[in-house]
């Protein structure tokens, strides 16, 4: 095949929005959703005379996320000037850090179809977001929103070391869950809070000459992510068997069509005309200052998932299905405080409990039971009193309605308790089986997967109320299943 010969080469730039209350050089607020051009000042404006203040938070956010990504702190910072005209841009320049960044080198592990893969970061670096032009509201001019100049960003800039979309659609993932669990942004694409751009070359498999890039900017949803490179990389590959040269330009995703379409041609750097920031003094960080917030910061996904399945032996897939998210990880180790059961707390934060709240529309920390309550809906399905889909299907919502009962007090009085008592299992699956002689021959005749079609008809006849596991036991026992797995033909 064509695309066996190549190989994409890939370098995301991701901007991520800080979980700050106000701006980066100013007291406006940051607040999504707020009518246009009522998050301004003079300062966000551009007034002549107006200088901006540095917000301390933002430099501790962005540290926390350097060290979080295995990052090199840089003691000497300073802020400079990117000089370039654009509608939204009220100063005319950008303030941006981009020649110095704070945080350099890092990497950020991610799981690929390979194995285990450290993605190579280049920097990480602080600077003002601009203001929004928007174009579909009038038909012959373009608004401008600016409540968004000055917002604070962090560029988050790999090197060229992804090489599928695949590849980049887990990078961002695990990039977005990261900045979630410290608390640095909340990630929200749609939004805006978080936005990608993708370099993307191909070359043939075994050279090391990076191909002629294409950027394609402002993609605003992981899947669109991988769309857009998908689509690329194709696209590329198609040209370069025809013979023809690449353009490099920059790009712009359709996720109507999926298609991309070219913006403007990029044959050479841009010149920003770069100068230190003469209004921002620099900053000095000290090792205690790094030390303070590495104290502070929680414990990493990475490090809860070896915890969870070295020491509560749960596998890999569960571990970082809890990890997915901090609340997750404080509910269930609220759980297992109550319970013994480590991997029945999995079960229970990653199924029913995620799911209600999913549906619900609200997060982990409101789900209306408190853990003493989820711990007894635990222990009721392990005892095997009630079945692990009734006890999630129909008592758990039953409990959440009567949270003054207890578990078992409620099973009771809606009838879903399971039976086990042995006499009335023993009548059930005699019922059953002398129902069934065609199918009991079957059965002994090898036909091992019968013993479900014998089980759903004592289910049936118990109303649901017999308890599975005793009656499958029950079951083989009556069909005469010996101990080395072969059947004891004698008539029932």
């Amino acid at each position: 095949m064509i695309h066996d010969k190549y190989e994409a080469v890939i370098g995301l730039e991701v901007h991520a929005q800080l979980l700050t209350r106000t701006k980066i050089f100013s007291g406006d607020s940051i607040a999504f959703g707020a009518a246009p051009n009522t998050h301004v000042s003079p300062v966000s404006l551009a007034h002549p005379g107006t200088l901006p203040v540095m917000n301390k938070e933002v430099i501790g956010l962005t540290v926390k996320l350097g060290l979080a990504m295995n990052c090199k702190i840089v003691a000497h910072n300073y802020f400079a000037r990117k000089n370039y005209f654009y509608p939204d841009l009220p100063k005319g320049y950008q303030t941006s850090q981009h020649t110095d960044p704070i945080c350099v080198g890092g990497f950020l592990p991610i799981d690929t179809i390979n194995g285990k893969k450290n993605v190579q970061l280049n920097r990480i670096h602080m600077e003002e977001d601009a203001g929004k032009s928007i174009h579909d509201i009038s038909e012959k001019n373009t608004c401008i929103d600016l409540n968004r100049a000055g917002t604070p960003l962090l560029e988050i800039v790999t090197e060229p070391d992804l090489h599928s979309a695949e590849e980049a659609y887990t990078f961002i993932t695990e990039l977005r869950k990261l900045l979630r669990w410290l608390g640095v942004c909340d990630g929200n694409m749609e939004e805006g809070s978080l936005r990608c751009d993708a370099n993307i070359s191909v070359r043939l498999k075994g050279t090391t000459t990076l191909g002629k890039r294409v950027e394609v900017k402002n993609l605003n949803s992981i899947r669109n992510v991988k769309k857009a490179i998908e689509i690329e990389v194709e696209r590329l590959i198609k040209i370069t068997e025809s013979g023809e040269k690449i353009k490099q330009e920059t790009r712009s995703f359709n996720a109507d069509n999926n298609s991309t379409f070219s913006l403007r041609s990029k044959e050479e750097a841009d010149d920003y005309r770069y100068f230190p920031e003469p209004d921002l003094p620099p900053f000095f960080i000290t090792d205690a200052y790094i030390k303070s917030i590495k104290d502070a910061m929680p414990p990493l996904p990475a490090t809860l998932q070896q915890k969870y399945i070295q020491q509560y032996q749960l596998s890999s897939y569960d571990a970082a299905a809890i990890c997915t998210d901090k609340e997750d990880v404080f509910l269930y180790d609220s759980i297992v405080e109550k319970i013994p059961n480590y991997k029945s707390a999995a079960n229970w934060v990653t199924g029913p409990i995620r799911n209600y709240c999913i549906e619900n529309n609200i997060a982990v920390q409101s789900f209306p039971l408190p853990v003493s309550k989820i711990a007894e809906l635990i222990n009721l399905t392990d005892s095997g009193k009630v079945h692990f889909n009734i006890a999630s299907s129909k008592l758990m919502l039953a409990l959440i309605e009567n949270k003054n009962e207890t578990a078992e007090s409620l099973a009771a009085t809606m009838n879903l308790l399971q039976e086990n008592n042995t006499d009335a299992l023993a009548k059930w699956v005699e019922e059953t089986l002398n129902a069934m002689p065609d199918k009991v021959k079957e059965y002994q005749a090898g036909k091992k997967t019968l013993i479900g079609l014998f089980a759903g008809q004592v289910k049936k006849l118990s109303k649901g109320k017999a308890d599975m596991q005793a009656v499958t036991k029950l079951l083989e026992e009556k069909l005469g299943i010996r101990n080395d797995g072969s059947y004891n033909l004698q008539k029932l």
